[in-house]
């Protein structure tokens, strides 16, 4: 039993490291990455309080009850509004004594607002551009984490295939140092060039050290974004390898771009919270009805009634009617709020401006970088092809003994760059894919590129 559940944790680890595809790698990194979580939990933040704004349309209604043991003195005078002395009715007796009774109370006030020349709307549209905001917000982030990842893959990708060419190169060099050093302990080449190979087999190591450096580092990126250990990121380059199929540019207009989209709604934002200010100078009417009922244990010739006379309210009333608020003194502060308002505007529309210019800068970056990578991938064959001749050659001349070590050293360090050159020549495309896609602001067809 012991050994099935130790084969199935094995096996489950295994599922679990298995190497990713970038379309895979880019979901993974969409799904799991905090900050796409942050920002789909700030878009149903925003859609609550767009519910909250709407509660505005409801009849409000407060229900009281309270029951209390005081005195009756009561005094003619007025007393300025304030929170510290409770208030009293009934006549004045022009008595001071410390007599006192129970009191009740009990009843409900039903308050609504029958038209509101558009606030409650407006407010209500205002709350609704900041849940409009959050979600382009939230759009922006997952392109950013899903451009993210695919540039981390990319980069991953990269330096194993640099890894590999570092390898071949150790091996060559590795061969020829024991081949110098066999000729050399037989006297047949100066100690000399067995000296230098071992320095060039060094020199190779070195480069190689360097390369698997760099893969632990992409490696470790790729994993942040999509919440793993390094030691669990594996990947399928598949046709990543080779040179990606030229396609004509279909130019997307740059206001779909995620980037602008959420400047976009920072405008808009800033336009309904104007709007909200603009109908907030109006009368605000308010439809009121009440139902309540008091008891007291007082009574208007000075005396009291029973001990438990006044704990239940038995006197009743009613009232419907209507009042009418105008804040006449707010129009200075509603002026100078709405002045604000209109600078943001002005702002934001200006950064919205700002926006769309540097992409399109970025869109023609891009594609002059996806040129010239084509045109270096095309070219990097006919480098590869020569080097591999010259060393070729030079390992020919050596054994003839036509030709110096360094010659053959020196063939062989081309011969490594021209195949990590070659290798990253084709991932340089699909990188300067990912960033013209990047550009447009879709990366649907890239990843669909990529997927096949």
């Amino acid at each position: 039993m012991l050994g099935l559940v130790v084969l199935l944790l094995f096996a489950g680890g295994l599922a679990c490291a298995q190497p990713l595809t970038l379309p895979q790698a880019v979901d993974e990194a969409v799904n799991k990455y905090p900050a796409t979580r942050v920002s789909l939990e700030q878009v149903s933040a925003a859609a609550a309080t767009v519910n909250l704004a709407r509660t505005a349309y409801l009849p409000r209604a407060d229900f009281l009850g309270q029951i209390n043991r005081a005195t009756r003195n009561n005094v003619f005078g007025l007393t300025l509004p304030q929170p510290v002395m409770p208030s009293i009715s009934g006549p004045v007796l022009g008595t001071n004594s410390l007599t006192n009774a129970w009191g009740s109370a009990a009843g409900v006030l039903v308050a609504w607002e029958p038209f509101d020349f558009g606030l409650r709307h407006a407010n209500v549209e205002a709350a609704d551009s900041v849940r409009r905001r959050a979600e382009a917000g939230a759009g922006l982030t997952r392109f950013e984490v899903a451009a993210s990842a695919a540039d981390a893959f990319l980069t991953l990708a990269a330096s194993e295939q640099a890894v590999l060419a570092a390898r071949a190169g150790v091996d060559r060099a590795r061969v020829l140092n024991q081949v110098v050093e066999a000729l050399a302990n037989a006297e047949l080449r100066p100690g000399a060039d067995a000296a230098r190979t071992r320095a060039e087999l060094a020199r190779a190591e070195t480069q190689l050290i360097q390369a698997e450096q760099a893969v632990s580092v992409a490696r470790a990126s790729l994993a942040q974004l999509l919440g793993v250990e390094p030691a669990r990121v594996g990947i399928q380059a598949g046709p990543l390898l080779a040179l990606p199929p030229a396609s004509p540019a279909q130019p997307e207009s740059l206001r779909n771009h995620p980037l602008a989209q959420e400047q976009d709604a920072a405008v808009e934002e800033v336009k309904a919270r104007e709007h909200a200010l603009a109908r907030s100078y109006f009368p605000r009417f308010n439809l009121l009805g009440a139902v309540y009922a008091r008891g007291t244990g007082n009574r208007t010739d000075g005396t009291t009634g029973g001990a438990f006379s006044g704990i239940g309210p038995n006197i009743q009333n009613w009232v419907l009617g209507m009042n009418v608020t105008f804040p006449a003194l707010d129009l200075p502060s509603l002026h100078a709020r709405r002045q604000a308002e209109l600078h943001r505007e002005l702002a934001e529309t200006a950064q919205y401006h700002r926006v769309l210019q540097d992409l399109g800068g970025q869109r023609e970056r891009a594609r002059a970088q996806l040129e010239g990578a084509r045109r270096v991938a095309a070219n990097t064959p006919i480098q590869l092809e020569a080097a591999r001749a010259a060393e070729q050659q030079a390992q020919a001349r050596y054994r003839a003994g036509l030709g110096a070590v360094i010659e053959v050293a020196e063939a062989q360090r081309l011969l490594t760059q021209a195949e990590i050159e070659d290798s990253l020549a084709k991932l340089g495309v699909w990188r300067a894919l990912l960033a013209a896609a990047a550009a447009e602001g879709d990366l649907d067809p890239f990843l669909k590129q990529a997927g096949k």
